[in-house]
């Protein structure tokens, strides 16, 4: 069974975080393990507290990790302080991880902060380096590449100019785009569109963690970059076609949309 590791914050309403990456990881038939950077008090309508880890304890989260059951992929997400970042890309530089799927969370679906400054740099110095691909979304990468990103031409713009300092690829999220949903993949070089229809659902609480943690997923079953994120897709879009409505604000998507209710159990 193919193993991949989510390196993030809990999200105490299930959401988002290490709980959309574990239901996601489990629909999409690998094990999935954890090592949490932070606890997080929030729920649907915004975060109200956080409780970051140790550097020290987030490393020996790692260690027990690599040491018994290696990861076939890692998804990294909320990694809020520059201590952090610097334990967890040492550790993965260590044990030689492979397949690094960075989801650089700054900000909530709600718009809370979740990053402090300092931590953006140590971000792409120590983490985007090691990264098979970076997932920012429009807000992200126009924060990452300094400029204001308004069409095809803006995305297409901004991945080159991030995709200039890194090794591997970039996929910026076209989510809060209004008139699309349209992803675009830079990799070795090339432009890889993919194109989707904005599905009517205002509830997408922890998309971003979701389509990171598909992708980290479909790369350790053994698919190139392109067809992992293109696979990533569908699932996030089918997610959000179910229509699942919960929570007073901004609420989860439906994980587990192809699972009937009580599972396959008779």
């Amino acid at each position: 069974m193919k193993r991949v590791l989510t390196i993030a914050g809990s999200d105490s309403s299930g959401g988002a975080g290490i709980q959309a990456d574990l239901k996601t990881m489990t629909c999409l038939g690998v094990f999935g393990m954890s090592a949490i950077t932070a606890l997080t008090a929030q729920n649907t309508t915004g975060v109200r507290d956080v409780l970051e880890a140790t550097p020290e304890f987030v490393a020996e989260q790692l260690d027990c990790v690599f040491e018994d059951i290696r990861p076939d992929a890692v998804k990294i997400g909320m990694v809020s302080s520059a201590p952090i970042i610097r334990a967890i890309a040492a550790k993965l530089r260590e044990y030689k991880a492979e397949n690094i799927v960075v989801d650089p969370v700054m900000v909530a679906t709600s718009g809370s902060s979740l990053m402090q400054d300092s931590a953006l740099t140590a971000l792409m110095e120590e983490l985007f380096p090691l990264a098979a691909v970076i997932t920012p979304n429009i807000p992200e990468a126009q924060r990452l590449c300094g400029f204001a990103i308004e069409n095809d031409a803006d995305m297409l713009r901004a991945a080159q100019s991030i995709g200039a300092t890194m090794s591997g690829g970039v996929l910026i999220k076209g989510g809060h785009r209004t008139d699309t949903a349209d992803d675009l993949l830079w990799w070795k070089g090339e432009a890889h569109w993919l194109r989707a229809p904005r599905v009517d659902n205002p509830n997408n609480h922890g998309s971003g963690c979701t389509l990171s943690s598909a992708i980290a997923s479909f790369l350790a079953l053994g698919n190139e970059l392109p067809e992992a994120v293109r696979k990533a897709k569908v699932y996030i879009t089918a997610a959000m076609e179910a229509q699942l409505d919960l929570g007073q604000g901004s609420g989860p998507l439906k994980h587990n949309y192809a699972i009937p209710e009580g599972g396959n159990i008779q």
